[in-house]
């Protein structure tokens, strides 16, 4: 449940942590943690046996990750066993578009995901003196893979996206499908396709870091409009998400959660959790601060696209009950394209 959200001090010895500063994510092995009230963080639990081969300085690589807690603004830690980090930078772009840095501490090697255009890209890796060495698209659409070509001329960097979209993914240079596994810097990466945006569209999961880049698949409460794909399509790639562990990250490709939370509640008023996880939007886009990451957890709790065998929603937009929950998902979908 949201009110469960851990927002008072806890005491993780060495966990995996990962802070937020307006936009940027770092997930580090750090012993001793204290999380204090009002910080913003992400956790997921080490063994000790992990913790135990770092502060005896044995080399041992990993890999690093999150779940996302809500209402968490300030990180307090004291660190007894530090290892490298996968980072993870948000940047706006366009209207409402994020692109994702992933930097892996240990090898400087840098990846963006869905650039849709490239000079904030450049900025940022400007201003951290960093290179460019990979662009992941998770689908063809030119609001993600808009600074393909001048960051791939301007950093030589590799263009990575779907086999199924080769011929419509500027730059492409590797072609990945279904169930490939691909390495970023010694982080295995899967590739889950997800087919109900466009015929075409894949996710990048980071499995040991506990993140998924789910591009227009998945949004914080929503899901992508289907202009390729069927409702059957679209139900059976969330459940590729949704079989996720519960604490996964999810990192989606648009700040629509605000407009996506006033069409949850008009369906779903009831339902409690969403009623706080819509506030709590509120406050941080007032601040002009991002909502993404989200957590597989919430998401199952509030996002109607993952609910529609909710009594409330069926109700609310008089779907049957013996309507299946693919009927029900285009019956949502419809809903709220036209809210």
């Amino acid at each position: 449940m949201f009110s469960k959200v851990p927002h008072a001090m806890a005491s993780l010895p060495c966990s995996r942590v990962a802070t937020s500063v307006y936009g940027f994510w770092k997930c580090k092995v750090r012993g001793g943690v204290s999380l204090w009230p009002g910080a913003r963080q992400l956790c997921l639990r080490k063994g000790l046996l992990y913790g135990l081969m770092r502060c005896l300085s044995i080399p041992f690589k990993t890999l690093h990750g999150a779940g996302q807690s809500l209402g968490v603004t300030r990180l307090l830690c004291n660190v007894s066993c530090i290892s490298t980090a996968l980072q993870i930078e948000l940047i706006p772009c366009l209207r409402d578009n994020y692109a994702f840095l992933i930097h892996d501490e240990n090898t400087g090697t840098v990846g963006v995901v869905d650039p849709s255009e490239a000079v904030p890209v450049i900025d940022a890796l400007t201003k951290k003196n960093r290179n460019l060495n990979y662009i992941l698209n998770t689908h063809h659409h030119h609001d993600h893979t808009g600074g393909n070509i001048e960051l791939k001329e301007t950093y030589g960097a590799k263009v990575i996206g779907s086999g199924k979209d080769r011929d419509r993914i500027p730059g492409i240079d590797i072609a990945l499908n279904d169930g490939d596994r691909w390495m970023f810097a010694g982080h295995e990466v899967h590739v889950i396709e997800t087919p109900g945006h466009t015929k075409g569209h894949i996710n990048f999961h980071f499995p040991e870091s506990g993140t998924i880049f789910t591009g227009d698949t998945l949004f914080s409460l929503s899901c992508g409009k289907l202009f390729e794909g069927t409702p059957e399509e679209m139900l059976a790639s969330l459940k590729k998400i949704m079989s996720l562990p519960d604490d996964t990250s999810i990192f989606c490709g648009h700040e629509y959660t605000l407009s996506n939370a006033k069409f949850a509640l008009s369906i779903e008023p009831n339902n409690e959790v969403l009623q706080s996880y819509a506030s709590r939007v509120a406050q941080l886009r007032n601040k002009g601060l991002p909502t993404i990451p989200t957590t597989l957890k919430l998401e199952k709790s509030c996002n109607p696209f993952l609910r529609a065998s909710s009594t409330e929603i069926r109700q609310s937009l008089n779907i049957p009950a013996s309507a299946d929950d693919a009927e029900a998902l285009r019956i949502i979908r419809q809903a709220k394209d036209n809210f």
